[in-house]
């Protein structure tokens, strides 16, 4: 029997690659907003009794970290809210569900990389909103699988590396905050974990993922300047200088280090990723090779 997977968040970077990495076998229902408002209890119900999946990966987030500030009743209600509706409906029908997360649980001022189960302390409105739909998933659904995650880029949508590119065409010099210290994520290789965390039901609780290494934004943006040249994206190597975060004043407060320690997971699921900067690469040849360089 074909197992049925229900992608939500569909449209977003994760969501675009969970589609394109799906396993052979798996039917895959993947369902943007217009298809599925989360945060709409009776949508998520009808939409479960129509397609009565196996597994949820719920990829849905509001993820404008700034905004959030002004706009928190909307990220609870997208990011705590609706997993919450999630969880209660896979608990009822006894599916299993893969909630994503974020660093931005964490304070970021322990100094050394997050276990999954160190204190909270989220910074600002974005975070507190994430923080919220775990617990949420938690209570509804007790087995489900929490997945954390941070710094998610992709040949999809709008994201870091994006920006970089499109600012280091239109500039010759640049400045980007260099006492902000955490892990990219090439959303690909976080989607590829997430398939092979569901063929392992029986994972339940808090888990971290990123790819392997540290860096801070300063660093993400010189090897992006220097991968997309030697790519060809860039015509000549831009200048990118470091800054401090008190440089570049944000409405959000960002944590100062959220490097998660991904040993367990990695364990777990009996795979590492590569190198944060091998995965950039990676993702710059795939832009490269796509019409939305």
């Amino acid at each position: 029997m074909t197992a049925t997977a229900l992608i939500t968040g569909a449209a977003g970077q994760l969501g675009c690659e969970l589609q394109a990495t799906a396993p052979a076998g798996v039917r895959v229902v993947a369902l943007d907003r217009r298809g599925l408002d989360i945060t709409d209890p009776e949508a998520v119900r009808r939409v479960f009794g129509e397609l009565r999946p196996d597994v949820v990966l719920n990829a849905a987030a509001y993820t404008a970290v700034d905004r959030a500030e002004e706009e928190e009743a909307l990220a609870l209600a997208i990011n705590a809210e609706g997993p919450g509706h999630l969880a209660a409906a896979c608990a009822s029908t006894g599916t299993a569900l893969i909630h994503v997360s974020t660093d931005f649980v964490f304070a970021g001022d322990s100094g050394h990389p997050y276990l999954p189960d160190a204190p909270t302390g989220p910074q600002g409105a974005y975070g507190r909103s994430k923080l919220a739909g775990e617990r949420a998933v938690q209570r509804a659904h007790p087995r489900a699988m929490i997945v954390r995650t941070g710094w998610v880029y992709s040949s999809f949508g709008s994201n870091f590396v994006k920006t970089m590119l499109r600012l280091m065409r239109e500039r010759d010099t640049l400045s980007v905050v260099c006492d902000q210290v955490g892990t990219p994520t090439w959303a690909r290789g976080l989607a590829t974990a997430l398939w092979s965390a569901v063929d392992q039901p029986l994972l339940q609780g808090v888990y971290h993922w990123s790819d392997a290494g540290v860096c801070s934004w300063y660093d993400f943006a010189v090897a992006i300047a220097e991968e997309a040249t030697a790519l060809g994206l860039l015509r000549q190597l831009p200048v990118v200088q470091p800054i401090p975060a008190s440089a570049y004043p944000t409405p959000a407060r960002r944590p100062a280090c959220s490097v998660l320690d991904k040993q367990s997971t990695w364990e777990a699921l009996q795979r590492v990723p590569p190198h944060w900067r091998v995965q950039l690469r990676s993702m710059l040849q795939t832009l490269k090779e796509s019409s939305d360089a």
